[in-house]
């Protein structure tokens, strides 16, 4: 008997005696509306619970299993206009991009004679990030099947369903073809090729080789270095020295970076078959041991403006200050090999490149 039958059979009880003759024609009648009403309750609730399925499960589902699965562990969430937009930004990898405008707006800055023209350097800025959220798309149309296998991925729009792959791809080559033709068309064709270089070793050379050598990190450091030369190039027309040494400090400043996260999550991508240096690290050994190197030679590179004249000598007291702290915590990372000095070594990478990047804007000369 359902919760409702037996509800309504108690207030019965209450108000009706059971020895009571004249009573039992009635809650024979009662009983009769009792069920049909509790038939009519039960067949609303089934049919809104069915309604609210079909509304939440249009998203298109992809093909592979492991998509499936994601995508059923984030079925029922409601689509709203902040899912949308949320999704949109995690596809694009909003924040990545961010990070690839502010090299390419500082590229700018340093290569600009005075005054600084604010105006190209809003154009440089839209097309860079038209291009870089095209090439995140692009990306993560790639790799949708493999981000379904992986826990820090597999709630990402397409592996969880919410977004249909043609949807992601057609988004990706509209922006990025976009963004490429917007450099060329406003700023200069030199950017323009830059950015096509970029997006071509991002999407065609590192995506790919993340599944078959554990070189794939110091590939993807390349087109992630690249914006700021785009910038330099946008504000000159040509790539000076100054600029390769702004390519350096970025390229270099990468690999402590992502060989922190890639030692975090090693069990998660080799979950999804990916060849990281950190695959068969278990002990951190050689993951901080890169880590320290780098760093240091960062360190030296990082120096490199204010030798060639664009920034004064007040940049590289800040640069060794920071460079040196950089330091100590990729050491602490090999000396501890946990997750925490991992972690805290990543943090610091994220502090050090904006206030590095801004002691190069404020020391100009």
């Amino acid at each position: 008997m359902s919760d409702c039958a037996r509800r309504l059979d108690d207030l019965e009880q209450q108000s009706c005696r059971c020895g009571d003759r004249a009573c039992r024609p009635r809650r024979d009648h009662a009983i009769f509306w009792r069920e049909h009403f509790c038939d009519l309750l039960a067949n609303f609730a089934n049919r809104s619970r069915s309604s609210r399925s079909r509304r939440t499960g249009r998203a298109a589902q992809p093909t592979d299993s492991s998509m499936k699965t994601a995508a059923l562990e984030n079925a029922n969430l409601a689509p709203s206009r902040h899912r949308v937009v949320a999704d949109l930004a995690e596809l694009v990898k909003a924040r990545l991009t961010l990070l690839v405008l502010l090299t390419t707006a500082v590229g700018f800055y340093l290569g600009s004679e005075s005054p600084v023209d604010y105006v190209a350097l809003f154009h440089v800025v839209f097309g860079t990030a038209a291009a870089a959220a095209g090439a995140a798309a692009l990306n993560q149309w790639w790799e949708r099947r493999v981000d379904a296998l992986m826990r820090r991925t597999r709630t990402r729009p397409i592996p969880a369903g919410r977004m249909p792959p043609s949807q992601a791809l057609v988004l990706g080559i509209a922006l990025s073809v976009f963004g490429v033709a917007y450099l060329a068309i406003v700023c200069n064709l030199l950017s323009a090729i830059l950015t096509a270089i970029t997006i071509g070793i991002y999407i065609f050379a590192y995506t790919p080789l993340k599944r078959s050598s554990t070189g794939n990190t110091a590939v993807g450091a390349i087109p992630g270095a690249i914006p700021p030369i785009i910038g330099w190039a946008a504000a000159r027309g040509d790539i000076g020295v100054g600029a390769w040494s702004l390519f350096a400090i970025i390229f270099l400043w990468q690999l402590p970076h992502f060989f922190a996260i890639a030692w975090m999550y090693r069990e998660d991508y080799s979950r999804a078959g990916f060849r990281m240096i950190s695959s068969d690290d278990r002990s951190g050994e050689r993951s901080a041991s890169q880590s320290v190197f780098f760093c240091i030679l960062l360190l030296v590179m990082a120096g490199l403006p204010a030798f060639l004249g664009i920034v004064n000598f007040v940049y590289l007291a800040i640069e060794l200050l920071l460079g040196g702290l950089f330091i100590t915590v990729a050491m602490r990372f090999l000396r501890l090999r946990t997750p925490g000095a991992a972690r805290a070594l990543f943090i610091t990478s994220i502090v050090y490149l904006p206030l590095l990047l801004g002691a190069l804007v404020l020391t100009k000369s």
